[in-house]
Order: structure tokens, then C-alpha cells, then sequence
């Protein structure tokens, strides 16, 4: 874990850190944390607690859904690259984690902790209201991309 190295012109063209300022994101990056992640690991397990929000800088994360009961196997569904985060539900509804992250190449990414968004809204409330709707944002297009995808399967199988 170190000090994050990635440059404000990097950060604020990707939609977790959209609508920021230079100044705002100097305030922001002394909680980020940069992060190697070699090939294969896994960085969230799926049922396990998270308070963190990864955002991903280069590489790639599947996501996958475990079986449950009565279900055979895993299930991949997607694949994340730079400029995606993953954990953000975690932080919003404090649940575990839905699904699990595993590394399919070796991937730099930056965390957020929940503590430290917890302290940039007490501190900076602007800067805390920018990322939460940023990741929610995300969240809401991930959901529509679902239903979206759902409607589909549910009206092959009525055909």
C-alpha cells in the first residue's frame, strides 16, 4: 500500500472522481491509496464485510457470483477495466459483499475507505456529496444495464 501516484489529469476523467477540481482532488488524495494486486488474486470474496471502494487504474477484475444453494457453479458476471470501480455497494448499503473480485491480470488500483469518506463529510462536504453521487451514478447505470439484460432472458423464456 502507498501514497497514490496517479496524476489529477488521469482522475478526473473517469466518472468516480467526475466533476472535481485539482483543488478537490488534493484534498481527496492524501486517503487515496494505490494498491498492485498480482494476477489471480482475489480482492473481494463474496459474503465477506468491505469498506472499501476500489477504482481501478490498469488491468482486469471479473466479477463473480458464487453458487448458492441449488446452484451448480460460478457465474462470471463482468469484466471491469481502468477507469471501472467495484465495492461501492458495500459502502452505500453496508451489506457484504455481493459478489466476489478476482484479478485476471496483475491490476493497479486505488482504494477509499469508508472511514475516509466518513471524514471528508465532516470536513468537506462538497468533495464527500461529488463521490457519493458519482458512485451512485455508476451503481444506476450497472442497475439499468441489468434490468436491461434481465428483460431479455425473461422474454426468451416466454417465446
Amino acid at each position: 500500500m502507498s501514497e497514490c501516484s496517479i496524476s489529477n489529469e488521469f482522475l478526473c476523467k473517469h466518472s468516480m472522481f467526475g466533476g472535481l477540481s485539482d483543488d478537490e482532488l488534493n484534498i481527496i488524495r492524501p486517503s487515496l491509496d494505490e494498491h498492485i494486486y498480482p494476477k489471480g488474486t482475489m480482492i473481494l470474496t463474496q459474503g465477506e464485510p468491505n469498506n472499501t471502494v476500489y477504482f481501478i487504474v490498469s488491468g482486469d477484475v471479473a466479477i463473480q457470483k458464487h453458487p448458492e444453494e441449488g446452484e451448480q457453479e460460478e457465474r462470471d458476471i463482468t469484466t471491469l477495466h481502468a477507469g471501472d470501480s467495484f465495492g461501492e455497494m458495500e459502502l452505500i448499503d453496508i451489506q457484504p459483499c455481493a459478489a466476489s473480485a478476482t484479478c485476471l491480470t496483475e491490476v493497479k488500483a486505488i482504494t477509499l475507505t469508508n472511514r475516509d469518506l466518513y471524514l471528508l463529510s465532516k470536513t468537506q462536504l462538497h468533495v464527500y456529496t461529488m463521490i457519493i453521487m458519482n458512485l451512485a451514478r455508476d451503481i444506476s447505470r450497472r442497475l439499468r444495464s441489468t434490468d436491461k439484460l434481465l428483460a431479455m432472458v425473461t422474454k426468451k423464456r416466454k417465446s
